[in-house]
């Protein structure tokens, strides 16, 4: 399934792993907003944590990958999140949610890289959360 990336920390304009994985290779970026999760500090990038039904806001952009290099652009943001498919252990999940866009308001189905089941409740326990959901590096 082709959907748009929704990026919330190095993966950002600006940000480090922007200019190594993503310019040149997006044909659109745009501001948006994930619902039920919260931000916690990582060793030098965030770990959303999904928290439904809570109240929690991650702020980010929407990546919308140029169609020639969704592919290999998919495989190569796994491996950067440490993502195995079907590996509970994964640092990260990709997993399809729903993101609000800034500009209209518009929702739209996007992979999200979330903290995996085991660095979620670590963080959870006694990660530093934080406050508002916007992460800057």
């Amino acid at each position: 399934m082709t959907l748009p990336f929704f990026v919330y920390g190095t993966l950002r304009p600006g940000e480090v792993n922007h200019g190594l994985f993503l310019r040149g290779r997006t044909r659109s970026e745009e501001a948006g907003r994930l619902a039920g999760a919260v931000l916690y500090e990582g060793p030098g990038y965030p770990y959303a944590v999904e928290e439904p039904g809570g109240g929690g806001t991650v702020s980010g952009e929407l990546i919308t990958a140029l169609p020639e290099s969704y592919g290999a652009l998919l495989a190569e943001l796994d491996r950067l999140e440490d993502y195995v498919p079907g590996d509970p252990d994964s640092l990260y999940l990709r997993v399809e949610r729903k993101v609000v866009r800034e500009l209209d308001g518009a929702t739209v189905r996007a992979w999200v890289y979330v903290a995996g089941p085991g660095v979620a409740a670590r963080l959870r326990e006694r990660g530093r959360r934080i406050e508002g959901g916007e992460w800057r590096g």
